[in-house]
């Protein structure tokens, strides 16, 4: 018999084509969005579930689960959804989706950073609603990138598509990691020991680190009083990493000129403030949405099972 595997979410077509061939999918045909009882009542009878970040997977949950489930196999690269110690301790493999989100959540970052200082959504508005009306010299000026420095914080692999697709725009690139990654994988990249090092060097702040406790508000009113007067924000990597009223206060102030935000604390209930602000640009999370990269991360997933059900050790386990 073929391991029945309960899936979260409608998944691409090709991706639920392998799953029909090689697995028993329990699939979600209507997309609907689960709550934590849903997924247990409905991992009853499975071997394991693939779900995306929109499925909290807390102890509780973890506990609550089906003595045979053998793996929780995501459909993200981020796994802050998952109470891993609690994943540890019953003995469930987790694994998440590396590597192939890396190019378009760098596309993504590159919007966000044009999107926030050339205006866009204010330029978009005007258009929409026939508000614009002429040209003039002081109309709709925003903030040029080329040739300005660019601040990473985390030099993973999205950090550094990031800064190869920045310098395009001659622009020069400063990051924050845990460790300084190698002269060939800088590139000329300056490294930063702290993120209070960094700060001044920012006049565009692109955040890339993963959620994590240590990560939870990093980016506060304190980091961002070191930032020089005018830089911009862009966020690509997780909610949690801002401290919301930090930031809607330095864009309120005129400290920042504008901000770039894909992700959110507690979306899609982002705080309003957010919506009423023009000098924020604003995405729906969609930093891995290309087809290419959803087909590729369904792929990947389905690779970490099989290796779960041949008895090998899956290339992306986190636990």
């Amino acid at each position: 018999m073929k391991p029945v595997i309960l899936v979260t979410r409608k998944l691409p077509d090709a991706v639920e084509d392998r799953l029909r061939r090689d697995y028993d999918p329990i699939l979600n045909p209507d997309d609907a969005l689960y709550t934590s009882d849903d997924v247990i009542v409905r991992a009853k009878d499975a071997d394991a579930i693939l779900p995306c970040h929109t499925e909290k997977f807390t102890a509780d949950v973890i506990a609550r689960l089906p003595e045979r489930i053998k793996a929780i196999a995501n459909y993200s690269v981020g796994y802050d959804h998952v109470d891993t110690d609690a994943a540890k301790a019953r003995g469930l493999i987790v694994t998440n989706t590396p590597d192939v989100l890396s190019d378009a959540t760098a596309e993504v970052t590159i919007m966000l950073m044009l999107g926030a200082a050339r205006r866009a959504s204010e330029g978009e508005r005007l258009v929409r609603t026939r508000e614009w009306k002429d040209w003039s010299p002081g109309f709709m000026v925003g903030t040029q990138v080329t040739g300005k420095r660019l601040g990473i914080i985390g030099f993973g692999r999205v950090g550094q598509v990031v800064a190869k697709r920045a310098r395009g725009f001659d622009m020069e690139i400063h990051y924050h990691n845990r460790s300084p990654v190698s002269p060939e994988l800088e590139e000329g990249a300056v490294y930063h020991a702290t993120p209070e090092d960094l700060m001044p060097q920012c006049d565009v702040l692109s955040l890339h680190c993963v959620a994590s406790p240590e990560t939870i508000g990093l980016l506060n009113a304190e980091r961002i009083a070191l930032l020089p007067d005018g830089a911009i924000v862009v966020n690509a990597s997780r909610g949690v990493v801002i401290d919301d009223d930090a930031l809607i206060a330095a864009l309120k102030s005129g400290k920042l000129t504008a901000a770039g935000l894909d992700v959110f604390n507690n979306e899609p209930d982002i705080r309003p403030e957010y919506r009423e602000l023009s000098n924020v640009f604003l995405m729906p999370h969609i930093g891995s949405s290309t087809k290419e990269t959803r087909d590729a991360m369904g792929f990947r997933a389905l690779d970490n099972l099989d290796a779960v059900f041949a008895g090998e050790e899956p290339r992306d386990r986190v636990a």
